[in-house]
């Protein structure tokens, strides 16, 4: 699991649009030698991007942003980092902005991916190629060879098994992409907290119901969502989501195979193995089958 492996011979210059957490700041150090452009969403960007070409934009100035990359000769975008759904008051919007909101209402109404389609078809009708994070830095989606302690799994299997099968379904009806499943018993579903504060409800339950250090039960599962856009939202683990696995007893976790993206891949294995958990690598839905 190494997330060194650059694709960069697709673009002319790359521009990042970049939410908050990690993951922007990840890709842009992963293609520095390329000189990515930064557009910072202000409000939700919060990593220093001070070694490279930066410009703070609210998200609501669409025009602003698409002229932005231009100008920086960006011919590819990538959206990083999470977005959650702001203030329609508080976006600032600019004239383009304020054209596509009867648009992104409409679609709001079924669901975040259908809102992302919206976003995503605005920059590419501007004559952008929008491309994942798993295209840009390739080794951050782990295939089916990026399981690790395979052996501490087995045990878990029938939860592995739940707790996936449940949050592709969660998925499929656009709530969430997560769910924590111990013993057979559903512990949460992930929606519009987002994992970090699910974990955070898990970690408050009685321990009897959720394990603990030195008597690990329980998975975490991310999916995809079926219809998912999946350039811009797949599921993302990284350290801490680890640390809040652990500190909420459970023995593990459960991605699906080239469908999640893995952050300090180094960090991760390391805190698994501190922690005595594991990661199972599940195969897409069909892929079993077909196997």
């Amino acid at each position: 699991m190494t997330d060194t492996a650059c694709q960069a011979d697709s673009w002319s210059r790359l521009g990042i649009l970049a939410g908050g957490g990690d993951l922007p700041l990840t890709l842009a150090r992963a293609v520095s030698e390329d000189n990515p452009f930064i557009v910072e969403l202000s409000g939700f960007s919060d990593r220093d991007y001070s070694a490279f070409e930066t410009k703070t934009i609210a998200v609501g100035q669409i025009g602003k942003i698409i002229k932005a990359l231009h100008e920086a000769k960006c011919d590819t975008i990538c959206f990083a980092g999470y977005v959650t759904r702001p203030d329609m008051k508080a976006l600032k919007m600019d004239a383009r902005g304020l054209a596509l909101v009867p648009k992104a209402l409409a679609a709001g109404r079924k669901g975040d991916d259908a809102l992302i389609r919206v976003v995503v078809g605005e920059f590419e009708q501007a004559g952008f190629r929008v491309a994942g994070a798993d295209e840009v830095l390739a080794g951050l989606a782990p295939d089916d060879d990026g399981a690790i302690a395979p052996e501490l799994a087995h045990a878990h299997q029938a939860d592995i098994d739940k707790a996936a099968a449940i949050a592709r379904s969660i998925g499929a009806l656009d709530i969430g992409q997560a769910c924590v499943v111990a013993d057979g018993l559903v512990l949460a579903v992930e929606a519009q907290e987002g994992t970090n504060e699910m974990l955070d409800r898990v970690a408050g339950l009685d321990a009897a119901l959720r394990g603990r250090a030195g008597d690990r039960r329980g998975v975490l599962a991310k999916m995809p969502k079926p219809v998912q856009e999946r350039r811009v939202d797949l599921p993302t683990i990284g350290a801490g989501t680890v640390t809040r696995c652990a500190q909420a007893g459970l023995a593990g976790i459960a991605l699906e195979a080239g469908a999640a993206l893995v952050l300090e891949g180094e960090a991760v294995k390391a805190a698994l193995a501190e922690n005595g958990m594991f990661l199972a690598i599940v195969p897409a839905v069909g892929k079993a089958e077909d196997a």
